[in-house]
């Protein structure tokens, strides 16, 4: 599976972009400023003192080459770093000018290049921003050395310009550091936003790929997140984040409700009739446990086949005991009973008893053999399995096996073509198992046995089933719930074994084997199939 990845698109401005922009619309606030200042004569007294029409033509200038750059940023006609070097290259030659008309340095207007200096360090860095405290200390310099020759600066104003010039480099390099400081807290909150996004879509992905279902819904019951397997084993419901959880399962909310209110264990609901046993398990979300439930879903048929696995370890261990200390006496009793039966000494009264040893022989080896064939099962090789044509085929060898004749066995596939998923020879296994239920508990004529085998969709669950209904006596309400135990027979020569097989099998192929209800009499059986749309939602 791939890492999802997000990376942060180009249309946003960086922190440089935005700087730049500030900037910039600084230098035109300044520029309007000292005009206005200028031409209103409510500024300082020193402010063009010594030349007023210089200071006119140079604000003129720095105001409409303020306004130029301003719209060549907006219309990113210039790299930023080029329009940076050009504005501070300005700055300094308006602010040098400005203050030669001013009085020079002690006019106090070089320090307005501090200003452009640590914008151009906050927007560029490096070499460009020491380049640029360079730039405006020679201006000093050159200026004060010009105005020195003229006249009209003092000799003194070298210390100033001095220290003037050492505090421009101190805060290009205090600028710069900030700077990277920034870009560098930038650069790890958007590594971060990445990771959280890459995170959550990691996570997205997993849940939507459980095997388990899982539904967050909130405080007012309503669905804030529902994966694949949960819709799959909620039947495929008509509902999204944001609808009621009745919406989607009406069986389920009576349960959490429960689960809320008393604190009730995992509960085994039916989503709609006739489809699959789901466990519900809850969890509070929050640390106060107010912020809704989690929920997962789970096919009851999954937990009973762990289950099963457990069990079959253990039945292996008991039926390799059986077979050393039961079957080897069990075999030396029969043979004994054999040769016994061939003397000519018994009378007809032995010879009986010597038959009753053996027929229950017989009957404890059949035991034994079914346990050992159970334990010995190999894990089933699902197939699609056509309905149509494999139960015509069962059914003609069980017909010709239990010597039945064609008309006392019907088979139904509606719609024809239904297909399920199964290993065939434990699919045939089953089938058989209940037709020979049926067989060994009709208690009429043999010639009178009707068998019914039905299969098809359920139209609530769209999962495949096949019935199997016979015209016996049916079952007594009150050994329903005995029936698929283990060697629980209503037959003297019964073991007791057949349906207890059949239900194990069957779990094994993760179809349910439930009794049904007959109302015309008789006994009937059920085989629920997984939904093969369900089968899609695993990874």
């Amino acid at each position: 599976m791939a890492r999802p990845s997000r990376k942060p698109t180009g249309d946003t401005l960086s922190l440089s972009d935005g700087t730049l922009g500030l900037y910039l619309a600084y230098r035109v606030l300044l520029s309007v400023l000292l005009a206005t200042l200028s031409l209103a004569d409510i500024g300082p007294s020193t402010l063009g003192a010594l030349d007023p029409g210089l200071t006119d033509v140079t604000l003129a200038l720095f105001l409409a080459l303020s306004v130029f750059s301003l719209i060549l940023h907006y219309l990113r006609l210039l790299p930023s770093d080029s329009q940076v070097l050009l504005a501070v290259v300005i700055d300094i030659a308006a602010v040098t000018f400005l203050m030669h008309t001013s009085g020079g340095v002690q006019s106090g207007l070089g320090l307005l290049m501090a200003v452009s200096i640590a914008m151009a360090s906050l927007s560029t860095g490096g070499r460009r921003a020491l380049l640029s405290a360079a730039l405006a200390t020679l201006a000093l310099m050159a200026e004060h050395l010009y105005s020195q020759f003229t006249g009209s600066a003092l000799t003194s104003g070298y210390t100033h310009v001095g220290l003037i010039g050492a505090a421009f480099f101190a805060l290009a390099g205090l600028a710069h550091q900030l700077s990277a400081r920034v870009r560098a807290s930038e650069q790890l909150a958007v590594q971060r936003g990445v990771d959280l996004a890459n995170l959550a879509e990691l996570n997205e992905y997993v849940i939507q790929h459980m095997q388990t279902g899982i539904l967050v819904v909130d405080r007012q019951l309503q669905i804030r997140l529902m994966n694949e397997a949960a819709w799959y084993q909620l039947n495929m419901p008509d509902a999204d984040s944001g609808s009621p959880l009745r919406a989607a399962c009406a069986p389920l909310q009576p349960l959490l409700i429960e689960w809320l209110r008393h604190g009730t264990p995992p509960a085994t609901f039916r989503p709609v009739s006739g489809g699959r046993d789901l466990q519900a398990q809850f969890t509070r979300l929050g640390d106060q446990g107010d912020l809704g439930v989690l929920i997962f879903l789970e096919d009851t048929a999954e937990v009973v086949e762990r289950a099963q696995q457990l069990k079959l370890a253990s039945l292996g261990r008991l039926t390799a005991s059986i077979a050393h200390e039961i079957r080897n006496p069990l075999g030396a009793i029969s043979h004994a009973a054999q040769l016994l039966m061939e003397s000519d000494k018994l009378d007809d009264t032995d010879r009986r008893m010597t038959d009753i040893v053996e027929q229950n022989a017989r009957r404890v080896n059949t035991v034994i053999e079914n346990v050992l064939r159970l334990s010995r099962r190999d894990p089933p090789r699902p197939k699609p399995i056509a309905l149509d044509d494999w139960l015509a085929d069962m059914a003609a060898d069980f017909l010709a096996a239990r010597r039945l004749s064609a008309r006392q066995l019907h088979i139904d596939v509606d719609p024809a073509g239904t297909t399920v998923m199964a290993d065939p020879t434990q699919m045939n296994q089953i089938v058989t198992a209940l037709c020979d239920n049926a067989v060994s508990h009709f208690n009429g004529p043999p010639e009178q046995l009707r068998l019914r085998i039905a299969a098809g969709i359920t139209a609530q669950s769209g999962g495949p089933y096949i019935d199997v209904i016979d015209n016996g006596p049916g079952i007594p309400a009150e050994l329903v719930g005995k029936i698929f135990e283990p060697f629980f027979t209503t037959r003297n020569d019964g073991t007791g074994l057949g349906l207890y097989i059949a239900k194990e099998l069957s779990e094994a192929n993760q179809i349910r084997l439930e009794y049904l209800a007959v109302p015309t009499g008789g006994t009937g059986f059920r085989l629920g199939f997984p939904d093969p749309r369900q089968r899609t939602h695993t990874p």
